[in-house]
């Protein structure tokens, strides 16, 4: 058994051992530091992310593993943070926002806690209050089909089919429509007929029907905004060239030069009148838009400081007789204005027949300051008064430019006010026995507002109304 030596050598005491421990724990400790200061940041993003402390060290763990060397220190804490952390909560606030946007579901129990929460608001409210107060600051429960809007006065009634309470929150009569003092009275008149008594039969030996066939008629709703271009311009070309050929005809015009052409003497211009801009027709915005026979549908500004006077509008057609010298402008020197259509001529003779009456009414059947449809009342009165035999009435109904319709103070959908009123119409005059024709507007803020329009179709005509579009041509038939 061999013995071990052991050489303690001069110089290597346990002074040299201590130094180099100390200083080992001395780098031990530096380290250690660092690494808490990153475990430390890591918590923090653990809070700010919303993340676990295990579901952190997971996504660290899997991050370090995909790249060499890659040690905890607060660049690499920085990196991390960056591409991986804030990625992930990027693509997770969408959704977290989209789930809290969407309406809560409440029960039973939820709606009890609810009404509870609100009266426990409500004394609180109260309690910051003097009793005279306390009777102001409660606040009437609501549902989301009867919202309750600020305005709305508690002491209202409903009056009559037309104007329930729920159309609106001031469904007061017009004060100023009620105590008018030229009631009935005759405003203007065209024409003198005598002998003549305004009196119908009831539409007794009427029918109303549209004088074109149905599949030329608009009898349904359409998708508009659907025609291609060239069917479009094919179409406002030929109605260019059926017009112009009324008017060269009734003028005796010959020779037509186009729009775009210079010409130095007076020569005849054809086309339509269109504007030059988005807002209204006026003498410095008008232009000349030929046809494509004669023009290849060019366009040239007009300038009318020679005539004396003219009326226009757009979609017109005319012709013009004027220079063009620079091809860039039309100087007009006369007008020819367009020749009204033949009157409708039926086939068999009427002689002899009895007299029919017809009542137009045009809308809106509100006052400007009122829902309540007071003079569609009174037309009503009317009707049963004269009974008509046919009773045409022309939106708009529902008036989008009403105001309280602009400012968003009706507590029912515009439709629900249509039917409303419409039952009110077609129940009120039942008696007389009139035929009901009803025409559309643009301004009827519940129908598709594209012209030509369709004719209404969120409500079910009964046996004596009949629904047409906007432009409809109708042919009233006396039976014998």
């Amino acid at each position: 058994m061999r013995s071990a030596r052991i050489t303690w050598r001069q110089g290597v005491g346990a002074g040299a051992v201590t130094a180099a421990a100390g200083k080992m724990a001395a780098v031990i400790q530096n380290v250690v530091k660092k690494v808490e200061s990153e475990l430390l940041r890591l918590l923090e993003h653990c809070v700010t992310y919303r993340l676990k402390e295990e579901k952190i060290v997971n996504e660290w763990f899997a991050f370090s593993m995909t790249r060499v060397g890659f040690a905890l220190n607060a660049g690499n804490v920085d990196i991390f943070e960056h591409e991986v952390l804030s990625k992930r909560a990027n693509k997770t606030r969408p959704a977290a926002i989209k789930r809290n946007n969407q309406a809560p579901m409440y029960d039973l129990n939820t709606l009890q806690e609810l009404v509870q929460a609100e009266t426990e608001e409500e004394n609180l409210l109260d309690s910051y209050s003097t009793p005279a107060e306390a009777g102001a600051q409660k606040r009437v429960l609501t549902t989301p089909e009867q919202p309750q809007s600020k305005k709305v006065s508690m002491t209202r009634s409903p009056r009559l089919l037309f104007s329930p309470a729920s159309f609106s929150p001031s469904p007061n009569p017009s004060l100023k429509y009620s105590s008018r003092a030229n009631r009935g009275e005759v405003v203007v008149s065209f024409g003198t007929v005598q002998g003549a008594t305004w009196q119908g039969t009831g539409g007794r030996s009427a029918t109303v029907q549209l004088l074109l066939m149905p599949e030329d008629s608009i009898i349904k709703r359409f998708k508009y905004m659907f025609q291609k271009l060239r069917d479009i311009r094919d179409v406002l070309n030929d109605r260019i060239e059926d017009l112009s050929q009324v008017l060269t005809d009734h003028y005796n015009i010959e020779d037509i030069q186009s729009v775009a052409m210079p010409a130095q003497e007076s020569v005849t211009f054809l086309g339509q009148i269109a504007c030059d801009s988005n807002g209204k027709l006026n003498a410095k915005s008008v232009i000349l838009q030929g046809d494509l026979k004669h023009s290849a549908g060019m366009q040239v500004p007009v300038d009318l400081s020679e005539l004396k006077e003219f009326s226009l509008f757009p979609g017109q057609v005319v012709a013009l007789e004027g220079t063009n010298s620079t091809s860039r402008c039309i100087v007009a020197s006369r007008l020819y204005e367009g020749v009204p259509l033949p009157f409708y001529r039926p086939e068999e003779s009427l002689e002899g027949l009895e007299q029919q009456m017809v009542l137009v009414a045009c809308g809106p059947f509100t006052t400007s300051d009122s829902i309540t449809y007071d003079p569609m009342l009174d037309l009503i009165d009317v009707i049963n008064r004269d009974r008509p035999d046919v009773c045409i009435l022309l939106g708009p109904f529902v008036d989008v430019r009403h105001q309280q319709i602009e400012s968003c103070q009706l507590t029912v959908t515009y439709q629900e006010v249509f039917k409303q009123c419409m039952k009110g119409i077609v129940e009120g005059t039942r008696g007389s026995g009139s035929h009901l024709v009803v025409v559309p507007s643009l301004r009827d803020v519940h129908h598709d507002f594209v012209y030509p329009q369709a004719p209404f179709h969120c409500f079910e005509p009964s046996k004596e109304t009949r629904r047409y579009s906007n432009l409809s041509t109708i042919l009233l038939c006396i039976c014998l």
